[in-house]
């Protein structure tokens, strides 16, 4: 075929239509690119907020497998292509976090590479040793109870916080306090003796010393209200009645500290065998105050010490109705009316111990 110049012409134009057309859809597939990696970045990606717990060994598939059990997130391609951006599988964090409705994935990318966390609501009582502590905690923060009660009852440190073997108890005041999911059982006890300093205020301090008392010794008085009663509006009758013992010299004869020396608070009718026991913690036998408290009392019941109800009762007895309340008495021939009816009670539902 024979070329001639006419062609020529026409084969150009040809040519400069089809490089337009390959640039323009070039263009709209990279602006559809560049959309797409825009929404992967800045569009909202928590579908079901909520948090996941990352352990210290998690890797990054780990960490996405999580967000994907909890449904946390609306696009997971997104998640992985900014994180490989990012590089945050080289700098993954354990903790707890908290995927809030509106994060988008640069928010959520960024909040774990740099480790915020959510701190976790830590909330403790009705506590009465060391063990029972330790597994309480461990359902919130990440060490276990075992790394837990090693810290808790480690002597060499009680002088640290200005305490004793008898009266470290007195460090935990239960109640709810924030942590980081993170925390080491050394921070743990570093922030109960802050909490301490921080509950012990100059008023209540006031109140201790008015009526001769420590902030240990009104713990340890607390601690034997809150195995007495659980009826709250009870608590300053009972801490009024041990104050009036401890002024008149008399010996508490308190059945919660047999108990507790004897290791079992299954007990319901303390036999007079078990007042024989050799311990400092029988007040039927020492006077004055046991050496220290007989569980970790919660703030209700130091209060209720603080603000000692003002009476002349010197006796107590459980109600023969088993309610959980109290009679009391102001002398000994009341006290055992009382305690006929209550044995009693005990007799006929054939409650021997």
């Amino acid at each position: 075929m024979e070329f001639k110049p006419e062609n020529k012409i026409m084969l150009f134009p040809r040519i400069n239509k089809i490089i337009i057309i390959v640039v323009a859809i070039a263009f709209v597939i990279t602006g559809i690119r560049g959309y797409q990696l825009f929404k992967y970045i800045f569009e909202i990606n928590v579908k079901t907020p909520g948090s996941i717990i990352i352990s210290r060994e998690a890797n990054f598939n780990q960490v996405l497998d999580s967000l994907k059990k909890h449904d946390i997130l609306i696009n997971n391609k997104a998640f992985k292509w900014v994180s490989k951006r990012k590089k945050y599988s080289n700098s993954i964090k354990p903790g707890k976090y908290l995927f809030d409705s509106g994060m988008n994935t640069n928010q959520i990318v960024n909040m774990l590479r740099s480790g915020s966390q959510e701190p976790v609501v830590v909330t403790f009582n009705n506590i009465r040793n060391f063990k029972q502590l330790a597994a309480a905690i461990s359902k919130y923060i990440e060490p276990d109870s075992l790394l837990l009660l090693q810290r808790l009852t480690d002597t060499t440190m009680y002088a640290k916080y200005g305490f004793t073997e008898r009266t470290i108890p007195c460090m935990y005041i239960p109640n709810s306090y924030e942590f980081y999911w993170t925390t080491t059982p050394e921070q743990f006890t570093d922030r109960m003796a802050a909490e301490y300093k921080r509950f012990w205020t100059d008023d209540r301090k006031a109140k201790a010393t008015a009526k001769g008392l420590t902030p240990e010794q009104v713990s340890t008085i607390a601690s034997i209200v809150q195995e007495e009663t659980v009826k709250n509006e009870e608590k300053p009758i009972v801490a009024g009645l041990y104050l009036n013992r401890l002024k008149k010299g008399m010996l508490l004869q308190a059945d919660p500290t047999i108990k507790f020396a004897l290791n079992d608070f299954t007990i319901r009718r303390v036999l007079n065998e078990y007042l024989l026991i050799d311990s400092p913690y029988n007040t039927y036998k020492y006077a004055g105050l046991p050496p220290g408290p007989i569980n970790f009392p919660e703030i209700s019941s130091i209060e209720a010490v603080l603000n000692a109800e003002k009476h002349n009762y010197m006796y107590m007895c459980a109600k023969e109705d088993f309610s959980g309340y109290h009679n009391f008495a102001v002398t000994l021939d009341g006290h055992n009316q009382n305690a006929r009816k209550y044995q009693a009670a005990l007799n006929k539902n054939k409650i021997w111990k």
